[in-house]
């Protein structure tokens, strides 16, 4: 039997270093990334009059500014100079618009008062000079953000016909002073929660398709054992403690059921268990080393990572069983896989020239597309609505976290305070 420390579970890419065999890599349309990128959409997100005593300026619009930028599909403008701020429709200055080349723009009030506060906003498409929505927003002051997100969510299903991401949460492991912990955040890194924290390595933090609940594996028995934590209710239960590894939890997409990685009668191998605990079932069984496994969006299949090509690939079975398919041919090894939410495209990591790199690869016409540099990147992880990546990587060896719009072009950092960072996930939408 094949042994594993922590960082084998963490990631496949250890596995690589025991494999010299070269393959054969199939032809396949690759893009590398390196400027331009869609056309994004120009808006003027002007700053919202606060209208409470001990406030002389709205950060609001920074906020929301900052989400749309970060989507990758808008292009704030900068408004700061512009001698007309309208915080009304009857200020608005078309002219003045049009000299910034502003397509749309938002503007509005908040009224703050005991603790509550009130937000009356505007979306105008500043050529037809129309408005495109208008709402009134409130609640307690301590969702001041939250409010800010929602604004930005409902400004780009506006302009784009696809949900916003914004009012979505994140998670990651990180390591800090010797303590690791799983984090809950909200999507662009504020209002963090510790969920767990172990002085044992935390791996492989899943969500459940409600978002209710996490899946992970803990070292804290000096062995990995799978658990799953409520995020409701904060019980904590033992998922799976067999003979051997228990590592890399993945929810069907119904929530009834999981795909875990074992080494229970030999090599990593992957079974599916139901989320009580109960109905363990062998996936598929191979002399090979299976791990990493994913499901499609409609549940019908599962993407994992395989040595059985030689070095590692990503390969797909039906999640009732029969033999895998291989799905990557180009790179000499690609791991960490991830299904788009309309299962169109999957994200993973590429080995290049070195550098460990995401690409999206799209499962219609093969077509690969690098959008990140690397040298050393990590997890990718798409947004809810499959228009960003979340991933780790490395920065003079200590991890970060960032974001990466699906075109390639607008990336960001976020701001962690940790030794290091590392497996992102996106929670789904909560309905």
């Amino acid at each position: 039997m094949k042994k594993y420390n922590v960082h084998m579970l963490k990631t496949f890419t250890s596995l690589c270093l025991l494999f010299l065999i070269s393959i054969h890599a199939f032809a396949t349309e690759t893009i590398e990334i390196s400027g331009g990128g869609t056309k994004q959409i120009n808006i003027a997100v002007m700053p919202y009059k606060e209208i409470v005593s001990d406030k002389a300026n709205s950060r609001m619009h920074q906020i929301i500014a900052a989400d749309l930028y970060r989507s990758g599909f808008f292009r704030p403008l900068e408004v700061n100079g512009l001698v007309n701020k309208p915080s009304a429709l009857s200020e608005i200055n078309y002219s003045e618009m049009s000299a910034i080349e502003a397509q749309v723009m938002t503007l509005g009030q908040v009224a703050i008062s005991n603790n509550r506060m009130k937000v009356n906003w505007f979306l105008v498409d500043t050529n037809k000079k129309t408005i495109l929505t208008t709402m009134e927003y409130s609640g307690p002051v301590a969702q001041y953000r939250a409010i800010a997100h929602k604004i930005s969510d409902t400004i780009y299903e506006k302009l784009t016909g696809i949900p916003g991401v914004f009012s979505t949460k994140i998670s990651y492991i990180t390591k800090n002073k010797g303590r690791y912990s799983i984090n809950v955040a909200d999507a662009d890194g504020f209002n963090v929660q510790s969920i767990v924290g172990s002085p044992q390595p935390i791996i492989s933090a899943r969500w459940s398709p409600d978002a209710t609940k996490i899946a992970y594996v803990s070292f804290e028995k000096k062995k990995p054992i799978i658990y799953i934590q409520s995020l409701v209710t904060g019980q904590r239960t033992v998922l799976a403690n067999f003979k051997g590894n228990n590592s890399s939890p993945s929810w069907s997409p119904d929530g009834r059921r999981l795909a875990i990685v074992l080494t229970y009668n030999a090599n990593s191998q992957i079974y599916l268990i139901d989320a009580d605990g109960s109905n363990l079932k062998p996936l598929i069984q191979s002399a090979h080393i299976d791990t990493e496994p994913v499901w499609s969006p409609d549940g019908r299949l599962i993407y994992f990572t395989s040595d059985r090509g030689g070095r590692p690939q990503i390969y797909k079975v039906s999640s009732s069983g029969g033999e895998p398919q291989r799905v990557s041919f180009e790179g000499n090894q690609n791991l960490n896989p991830n299904v788009s939410p309309d299962a169109k495209i999957l994200s993973y990591v590429t080995q290049d020239e070195g550098r460990f790199r995401v690409v999206l690869h799209d499962l219609q016409t093969g077509q690969i597309t690098k959008i990140t540099d690397g040298p050393f990147d990590e997890a990718p992880t798409f947004s809810p609505n499959g228009h960003v990546i979340l991933y780790a990587h490395k920065i003079n060896g200590s991890g970060e976290l960032s974001t990466v719009s699906i075109d390639g072009v607008v990336r960001q950092s976020f701001n962690i305070n940790a030794d290091d960072i590392r497996e992102p996930a996106w929670a789904p939408f909560v309905k």
